[in-house]
């Protein structure tokens, strides 16, 4: 399991997509009373329950990918759903923000490369299962 290279950048996706839960992706310099985002200064994944759920669902999809390493087809299409519930929760974390009243003095915090790194992992775990496969397949034509 561990010594596949697919299944460490796997963890580094699954890592990365929970890290949000320790990270702000934006925050103003005071909080904002007429904001609903940022009335407390931060745009958190604990503002919306969609962004929590989908940050919940991503990681354990990467999570569970991991344990799946002899079923190469199905660890492939479970980088893939990852890859795009991150897109999907980073798209509507994007536009709760900017359709915040506080959007123009908020600034990007570390948070905001966070589902970008998930997303490259994923892809790369994606490449080295499709290679991995590959590999197999041409072991199997030899036998």
């Amino acid at each position: 399991m561990i010594q596949r290279i697919q299944s460490i950048f796997l963890a580094l996706a699954a890592f990365c997509s929970f890290g949000l839960f320790g990270t702000d992706a934006a925050e103003t310099p005071a909080p904002v009373a007429a904001s609903d985002v940022f009335a407390d200064a931060q745009l958190t994944v604990y503002d919306s329950p969609v962004l929590i759920g989908g940050v919940v669902a991503a990681g354990a999809v990467l999570l569970l990918a991991i344990f799946l390493f002899r079923n190469r087809k199905l660890q492939g299409i479970l980088c893939t759903v990852a890859i795009l519930l991150t897109v999907a929760y980073a798209a509507y974390g994007g536009l709760l923000w900017s359709q915040d009243v506080a959007a123009e003095q908020a600034g990007a915090q570390f948070g905001v490369t966070l589902p970008i790194l998930t997303v490259i992992f994923a892809v790369l775990a994606s490449r080295y299962i499709r290679k991995d496969e590959r590999l197999v397949r041409s072991a199997d034509r030899l036998r």
